[in-house]
């Protein structure tokens, strides 16, 4: 059966067994009539709503024959319907023994539709209760997730992993055992039952099992709303290994249907619980499972460019230099590790080649696409080149740690760009310089010429000490350069002069140079047009 409780055949079945309970409503010496109960159950993790709808189908003094249609909504979109048949009959010793059966239908939160049967038995009597039920999927019971792409480094190579996912309807059981708590004389319309049970679901190598509590308090028979009224108030958690601890809380109303005036007045705390909620499971149990993994090795970006990796497992960072040239023009290079770097051996990138570390979206030859996530630092001492960090054209660095450290008294850079190059990048970066020498220290500097660049969402701080004189976060200041400067941090301290940002006559700041973080140093300088905007309303300069 594919399709077993689709609305259409729910709703004629419906209809059949209200036209039987209708011809039945309000017979002479009928004890039980149909109902409908409404439920709300906010829960430590989801809500549950549900409309329950009880109706007699054949009966005589001790025995009830029932039909049951649920329908119950959650959060995220998960609806279930449950269409059940039921047996119940009052025996002399003054146990009520029940069987009963349901075809399931639930649509979960990833839009997927299973089914299945529910078979219980139940034994309700005056203090103890015990109950029974057995789930099994039938029809499609696995739907495919959208596969899981993950991306590692593996050496000098740069690996994805897919894993299949599955969402899979688990078989199971689950039970329990109730106790009236002798509060209330046994026949009050008022009573509390404590249950202890348990559940265990399982398929394909996943099992979610554990214990459950739960706690009801009952109202028959409520004078302000009319005969075969009641109230339910209820109290529940649970805890697994696969969801977690979960708890809800509950209220339940039920309403009679059809006449009530013929019915006998008062009925016995038996007769009253033949019409007792089936209790059994609210949800067709699913979880989601990797069925398969594969695993590919990345050869490119998502953009297509060539991928190289250097680790400081196996490049020292005095060969940094040298790796980086090597790598393909227009290619990214993907660094990882800390690579400590000194003497003249600054690092270049030129010829579009980008520089970075942090997040980058790679790409398999079948065309599967992953993040990889990567952390690198460079450290320079006492480069003797221009920087520890020198862009030429349409270079990007992004995502790294440079610290450019001056302790000889020479003065330096961590990070500057070639004079005349252009279409350069410089994001999400912390730029750190030192010096503690008699000399001067930039984190980083524009060449002069320089056109087209972005310098966005970087931390820039240069850091005297000792000797130190000029200390400059940014610097514009050398010849015609053009510029973007968004969403920084700026920090300058400890030299004899200190400047955040310090920029020449003939620097053009472009629009859109707004949401940095002013931090301690001076402005410094003129520009041709615009200026830095900062979140505390000031500019620079």
């Amino acid at each position: 059966m594919s399709n077993p409780l689709s609305p259409k055949i729910a709703f004629a079945f419906l209809c059949l067994l209200a036209a039987q309970a209708h011809g039945q409503s309000g017979a002479a010496g009928e004890k039980w009539g149909a109902h409908i109960d409404i439920e709300a159950k906010p829960g430590s993790k989801r809500t549950l709503g549900e409309a329950d709808l009880f109706l007699p189908l054949r009966q005589d003094a001790r025995s009830l024959v029932f039909a049951n249609l649920r329908m119950r909504v959650a959060d995220h979109g998960n609806l279930e319907g449950n269409l059940g048949l039921g047996w119940r009959r009052m025996q002399e010793s003054g146990w009520n023994l029940g069987v009963y059966g349901y075809l399931d239908r639930r649509r979960t939160n990833n839009g997927n539709y299973f089914h299945q049967t529910t078979l219980g038995a139940e034994a309700l009597g005056r203090d103890w209760d015990f109950r029974a039920n057995g789930y099994l999927p039938i029809g499609t019971r696995a739907h495919a997730l959208a596969p899981e792409n993950t991306a590692a480094l593996s050496g000098t190579t740069v690996q994805v992993t897919t894993a299949f996912r599955e969402e899979r309807a688990l078989k199971g059981f689950d039970a329990e055992i109730g106790w009236r708590a002798p509060l209330f004389d046994s026949e009050a319309a008022r009573q509390l039952r404590l249950y202890v049970g348990g559940y265990h679901f399982a398929d394909a190598g996943v099992t979610v099992q554990g214990p459950r509590l739960r706690a009801e308090f009952t109202l028959d028979e409520l004078p302000w709303l009319g005969q075969g009224t009641g109230l339910f108030l209820g109290a529940e958690t649970q805890h697994d290994n696969a969801r977690g601890s979960q708890s809800f809380v509950s209220l339940r109303l039920r309403i009679p249907l059809g006449k009530t005036e013929g019915r006998a007045t008062r009925l016995s705390m038996q007769e009253r619980r033949m019409t007792a909620p089936v209790v059994r499971d609210v949800d067709i149990v699913t979880q989601a499972r990797t069925s398969s993994t594969l695993v590919e090795t990345a050869t490119a970006t998502a953009s297509g460019q060539t991928i190289t990796v250097l680790s400081s497992a196996t490049t020292a960072g005095n060969d940094l230099d040298t790796a980086v040239a090597g790598a393909a023009n227009n290619s990214t290079i993907v660094l990882s590790g800390a690579f400590n770097v000194s003497g003249g051996n600054e690092v270049v990138v030129d010829n579009g080649k980008i520089l970075k570390a942090g997040s980058t979206t790679v790409r398999t030859a079948s065309g599967r696409e992953a993040v990889l996530t990567t952390s690198a630092t460079v450290t320079g001492t006492n480069i003797t080149g221009t920087a520890t960090i020198r862009l030429a054209n349409n270079a990007t660095l992004e995502g790294m740690t440079i610290t450019g450290i001056y302790n000889n008294g020479s003065g330096g850079r961590a990070v500057h760009l070639d004079t005349g190059a252009g279409n350069i990048t410089v994001r999400n970066n912390t730029i750190t310089v030192s010096q503690s020498g008699a000399n001067a220290a930039v984190a980083l500097g524009l060449g002069g010429t320089n056109a087209n660049i972005l310098v966005s969402g970087n931390t820039l701080t240069a850091t005297g000490s000792g000797a130190a004189t000029t200390m400059t976060a940014l610097a514009a200041n050398i010849g015609t350069n053009t510029v973007t400067v968004s969403g920084n941090t700026l920090i300058a301290s400890g030299g004899t002069t200190n400047n955040m940002a310090w920029v020449a006559g003939a620097t053009t700041i472009n629009a859109g140079s707004t949401g940095n973080v002013r931090g301690s140093g001076a402005c410094n300088g003129v520009t041709a047009s615009g200026s830095i905007g900062f979140t505390n309303g000031t500019t620079c300069p």
